[in-house]
């Protein structure tokens, strides 16, 4: 079962539970539950607004809503470090130098290219957002921080299966093979990668950071539950 369902039904048992109790037990698991609840649902609400549109709640959506930022960033990144004029004289070099059923091989650019920067540009587009006041709530950047590996990642193996499927094997060969290694390349290639981040949609972005880090915000609910409920034991103890 999905953890954040499951921390709301156990902060909604608590409360469940002190209304069957009496004396200071109930007022206890009352308080407790609520605070858990509160927390919880708090916390799953900020997850949800981070991909989906909420009528009347202004900043909801805002990976969608940002996802020409989120494009810019991954173009910048293709054309400075995967297709640099020095990766691109390589792998020139390798195409001309075999048979034409030759896959060009990006893995090895791929798994040296640093992604930190597209991670940081994520969490800068988030955070300067107007979801960012409702994030620092519940610890800010350092609450997105340790999805920062596997974001790593899976855009890496997102990078490898888009590199190396057939279409786009075709369009750098086709380019390749009709233009020198010059600048001229350069922007016939830089050109693919425009053009092929143009088929992007907002919901496709979306699809994709969700894919990558939604599992792993299901633990912003569950310490939000775990320090809601907390903060409503030491009320309620202190209460009495």
């Amino acid at each position: 079962m999905n953890k954040s369902i499951i921390t709301n039904v156990v902060a909604a048992s608590l409360i469940v539970a002190g209304t069957a109790s009496e004396g200071q037990l109930k007022e206890v698991l009352i308080t407790t539950g609520l605070f858990a609840l509160a927390g919880g649902v708090t916390n799953w609400l900020a997850v949800h607004m981070l991909f989906e549109k909420v009528p009347g709640l202004y900043g909801s959506g805002v990976i969608s809503a940002r996802f020409e930022d989120f494009k810019a960033g991954i173009h910048a990144l293709v054309m400075e470090q995967f297709f640099s004029q020095e990766n691109l004289d390589r792998f020139f070099t390798e195409m001309v130098t075999e048979d034409d059923h030759h896959t060009l091989d990006f893995s090895q650019v791929i798994n040296e290219t640093d992604l930190s920067p597209t991670f940081a540009g994520l969490v800068d587009t988030i955070m300067n957002s107007s979801f960012g006041g409702m994030l620092a709530m519940v610890g800010g950047e350092a609450a997105i921080t340790p999805l920062k590996e596997p974001f790593i990642t899976k855009m890496k193996v997102a990078l490898n299966d888009v590199a190396h499927s057939p279409s786009f094997q075709h369009s750098v060969k086709t380019k390749l093979s009709s233009a020198p290694v010059s600048e001229e390349l350069f922007l016939q290639v830089e050109h693919i990668v425009t053009a092929r981040l143009n088929e992007l949609t907002p919901h496709m972005v979306k699809d994709i950071i969700q894919t990558m880090i939604r599992q792993h915000l299901g633990w912003l609910v569950v310490w939000g539950g775990v320090f809601g409920g907390g903060i409503g034991l030491i009320t309620s103890l202190i209460a009495f």
